[in-house]
């Protein structure tokens, strides 16, 4: 174990630069934080890259075990804790892994949520997490979603990544394929065409698609689906946040 006083520390400035998206794809790596996470990270068979931690986590913590599954293994001040973190107050802990490249199995064997152009990262993190809850069998990030690797999506989705495969792709080539296996695909809209998600019992396996915050599903995306979808709104507010009606749709049809 080595030690850093110092927030200029190489190594430190170094990690820092994991916090924008630029050095995230130079290097291939990205930042993980909280022991939550890093707990999930080593139980799921993850390899640690780095391990940094304060002296006063690992005097708190059962951290033995850890120390096996890094690389590097860390022991940091708090000045040097606080330069890597993107936490207001950090918790002492903060791990670097390699980005890893998952797949998506076809044929389906569950359902998969399909997100197109969802930018929030606490949104797109949450959907994540919600869909390893329900039982999904992954999550496709189309284009214009927000950065899988940034610490707020990582922070939202609390370890799901290490469940259930997320992966990047195409929806206007991806929806077309899964149609061909008789996947339906349900997007999320408002039109003449779409019918209340309480009218349908999809048969298994099938694909939801969330769009974008404020311009919903793309126009093409809509026309590759096969049905579009809504849920209806009793109350007087013009719309739900896209977590929450993933959530809901989610958990409406059991797998």
């Amino acid at each position: 174990m080595k030690e850093i006083t110092s927030a200029q520390n190489t190594t430190i400035k170094e990690t820092k630069k994991l916090l924008k998206n630029k050095y995230r794809q130079q290097s291939g790596c990205y930042m993980i934080e909280g022991e939550h996470l890093v707990e999930e990270a080593i139980k799921h068979g993850q390899r640690l890259d780095k391990l940094f931690m304060t002296k006063d986590f690992m005097v708190n913590n059962e951290v033995n075990e850890w120390l096996t599954q890094a690389d590097e293994v860390y022991e940091v001040s708090e000045a040097a804790i606080k330069a890597i973190s993107s936490l207001p107050t950090p918790q002492g802990i903060v791990a670097v892994l390699k980005q890893t490249s998952q797949v998506l199995e076809l044929p389906l064997q569950a359902p998969v949520l399909l997100l197109d152009n969802v930018q929030d990262p606490g949104n797109v993190g949450t959907m994540i997490r919600t869909a390893d809850a329900a039982g999904y069998a992954g999550v496709v990030l189309g284009k214009g979603c927000a950065d899988f690797y940034s610490n707020k999506v990582q922070r939202a989705l609390q370890g799901s990544h290490f469940h259930l495969p997320v992966v990047q792709a195409d929806l206007n080539t991806l929806i077309p394929e899964l149609r061909s296996q008789g996947v339906e695909v349900y997007a999320t809209a408002l039109d003449k065409q779409a019918k209340s998600y309480r009218e349908l019992t999809p048969t298994q396996p099938f694909a939801i698609v969330m769009g974008n915050e404020g311009q919903g599903v793309s126009a093409d995306v809509i026309k590759a689906s096969t049905q579009t979808i809504y849920i209806p709104m009793p109350g007087q507010a013009e719309s739900l946040n896209v977590a929450v009606a993933a959530g809901i749709l989610m958990f409406a049809y059991p797998i």
